[in-house]
C-alpha cells in the first residue's frame, strides 16, 4: 500500500504537469470582453490536482495516511479481478465506439456495468442503457452542437431519427 500511494500520487503529479503544459498553448486567464481563455479550465484543474498530489505526498512521507503506514499488498485477487473486470469494460466500450457510435457504446457498457457486474435488475438496467444515451445525444448533439462518432452505417437509421426530433 505504501508504495502504491506514493507512486500514485508521482504518476498523478506527472500527468498533471503534462496537461497543464499543454493547456498553456492556449490562453490561461481572463481575456477582456470574451471570458476565460481556452486553455483557463484546463490549467487551473491541473494546477489543484498537482496540489493535492503534492499534499497526498507530504501526508505519505509524514506518515500521516492509513496507506504510509501500511505494509499490505496494494490489492489482494479480489482487487485485481474488479480491475480487470472494470477496466476490460472500459477497453470494450473504446473498442465498441468505431462500430456501434459512441451512444452504442454507452449503451452497451450500461448493460455490462449494471446488470453483469452490478446486479442490478433488467428494468433498471434497460432503462438506463436506452434514456441515458438519448439523453446524451440531445445535450451533445442538440444544445451543443457537437457530434461524436457514428459508429459503422447500419447505425445511420437511429441518427436519421433523432436529427428529425432535434431539427
Amino acid at each position: 500500500m505504501r508504495q502504491g500511494e506514493i507512486s500514485l500520487a508521482g504518476l498523478l503529479a506527472l500527468f498533471s504537469l503534462y496537461l497543464m503544459w499543454k493547456s498553456a498553448e492556449l490562453p490561461i486567464g481572463y481575456i477582456s470582453g470574451k471570458g476565460p481563455g481556452g486553455g483557463f479550465w484546463p490549467f487551473w484543474l491541473s494546477l489543484g490536482m498537482l496540489l493535492s498530489c503534492l499534499a497526498i505526498a507530504w501526508n505519505w512521507w509524514r506518515g500521516k495516511s492509513p496507506a504510509s503506514v501500511s505494509d499490505e499488498p496494494l490489492m489482494d485477487a479480489f482487487g485485481w479481478r474488479t480491475v480487470i473486470s472494470v477496466g476490460g469494460g472500459i477497453v470494450a466500450f473504446v473498442a465498441l465506439i468505431s462500430a456501434v457510435s459512441m451512444y452504442g457504446a454507452v449503451a452497451f457498457f450500461l448493460i455490462y456495468y449494471l446488470h453483469f457486474l452490478g446486479r442490478h435488475s433488467w428494468l433498471l438496467t434497460l432503462s438506463l442503457a436506452l434514456v441515458l444515451p438519448i439523453g446524451l445525444f440531445l445535450f451533445f448533439e442538440g444544445a451543443m452542437q457537437i457530434s461524436m462518432p457514428q459508429g459503422l452505417p447500419f447505425t445511420q437509421p437511429f441518427f436519421d431519427v433523432m436529427y428529425d426530433i432535434i431539427y
